[in-house]
């Protein structure tokens, strides 16, 4: 009878897989490892106080991870997720790009520091391309409702 069951860790387990393959899943995906790189490489620096950026968006991106992953946004409906998620997203592209070009141009003799600001530029853009892929969902989702039908004039 057990054999049958599915456990709720292999339940997780596979809605994981199953979301990481998607579009978003894998947008998320990389910006949470992309910033746990860059976490690493400010926390490696002499500066460390950059490293807030990372942790951040790190968590940020976890937290709406697991929202879509399983599904949570299609229960609690108080919070607008797509929104939220683009706030989040174009928030997290312009703090990458700002934090990561003023570590590239002024890293003179700290390695890590520009390692950081390369990874972040590259992450500023991944957040970027993010920011315009909810962009096109939120336009394609206004074009497709129906407008109302009013024959008076």
């Amino acid at each position: 009878m057990a054999d049958t069951e599915t456990t709720p860790a292999a339940n997780c387990m596979a809605r994981l897989k199953s979301y990481v393959r998607t579009r978003k899943g894998t947008i998320l995906a990389a910006e949470i490892l992309i910033s746990l790189i860059i976490l690493i490489c400010y926390a490696a620096s002499l500066y460390g106080g950059y490293s807030a950026v990372a942790i951040c968006e790190m968590v940020f991106a976890i937290i709406f991870f697991v929202v879509f992953m399983n599904e949570l946004d299609k229960q609690f409906q108080v919070v607008n997720w797509i929104w939220s998620d683009l706030i989040r997203a174009g928030i997290g592209a312009v703090l990458y790009l700002i934090t990561s070009l003023i570590c590239v141009i002024g890293g003179a003799g700290d390695g890590a520091r520009i390692a950081g600001g390369v990874f972040g530029l590259l992450a500023g853009i991944l957040f970027a391309y993010d920011t315009y892929t909810i962009y096109l969902d939120i336009k394609s989702s206004r074009q497709h409702t129906a407008a109302p039908t009013d024959d008076r004039v």
